[in-house]
């Protein structure tokens, strides 16, 4: 996730990828305990800040990278791009560009499980901004109501778009939110992914059971902007390298190196096979083709809906 995100962010510097883009480098330990206490049938949904969830769910570099470029070979066959990566097969249903209109989507996923009788827990993540809006507390009126199986995840990176959560909230616990509809909710560290994973684990074991719906507020960081086009200079350099300090890729090869889990050549290795996969997923992108014009109007409406709609 990190050095796809990296790379990324050079790629946008060189204008081989446009568009809003927004990067997750920072927060991936939120993606990594989540997909450790959950199993491939379960679903997600999240925001706009999409790539790292994305990989994380399974979804290759090459599709993900090819979306960036706009190219054919995206995951949404280049007409998403950053914000709007989908993938079906790993169930993965977004990237959505609309400030907390994930939030109701994920429930209405959730509602669907919960009706074909399947054990299936769905992941709901938006962001701290996403919070204030009204959509959050329809859906979770909703949702405690008909007990659906789903794991409300805020992820607090502590300034929406640029404003920070005191000066947008008297609430500044954003947990407590689920205090109003009896909902089961926990603050989360956000950049240890051990907690995130003890967490997450215990939510999707409630969503399974019956036993509803779940509001974890994870506390994490975005090193970088709110996009590519901000300069991000609402924040304080010592804070933002304050944070750098609980950087949890960091955290984890220190946990790795004390308990001598893997040694420097193994850890290398992986490094040398992360930056493989990265460079072959711009290179795929760079070779792959623009789409046709005929895609246009295609994956809009289904036909058998529309039969007065034709090519």
């Amino acid at each position: 996730m990190r050095r796809f995100e990296e790379k990324t962010g050079q790629l946008y510097g060189m204008q081989k990828i446009r568009g809003f883009c927004h990067l997750y480098i920072g927060q991936e330990a939120v993606a990594a305990g989540t997909m450790t206490a959950i199993t491939e049938n379960d679903n997600l949904i999240t925001a706009y800040r999409d790539h790292g969830l994305a990989i994380a769910k399974g979804m290759s570099s090459r599709e993900c990278m090819a979306e960036l470029y706009g190219k054919a070979t995206g995951c949404t066959k280049g007409k998403g791009g950053s914000m709007h990566f989908f993938s079906k097969e790993h169930r993965f249903f977004g990237g959505h560009g609309i400030v907390g209109g994930q939030i109701g989507l994920g429930a209405g996923i959730a509602f669907a499980e919960q009706y074909q009788g399947t054990t299936n827990a769905t992941i709901c993540f938006f962001g701290d901004g996403a919070a204030r809006q009204g959509m959050l507390h329809e859906t979770f009126n909703m949702a405690m109501l008909w007990k659906l199986p789903v794991v409300f995840v805020c992820e607090n990176n502590f300034y929406a778009m640029g404003t920070s959560v005191e000066r947008t909230s008297n609430v500044l616990d954003i947990f407590k939110l689920g205090d109003a509809y009896d909902m089961p909710a926990d603050s989360v560290d956000g950049m240890n992914p051990e907690d995130v994973h003890d967490a997450m684990d215990r939510a999707v074991r409630r969503a399974r059971e019956n036993g509803g719906p779940t509001l974890l507020e994870i506390k994490t960081y975005r090193y970088r902007g709110h996009s590519m086009s901000d300069p991000a200079k609402y924040r304080t350099k010592e804070e933002v390298e304050e944070y750098k300090e609980k950087d949890p890729i960091e955290r984890v090869l220190r946990i790795i190196q004390d308990n001598n889990w893997a040694t420097e050549a193994e850890l290398e290795a992986i490094s040398d096979k992360v930056r493989l996969e990265v460079d072959d997923a711009v290179q795929f992108a760079e070779e792959s083709p623009w789409p046709d014009d005929s895609e246009l109007y295609k994956d809009i409406y289904l036909q058998e809906d529309y039969p007065y709609i034709t090519d």
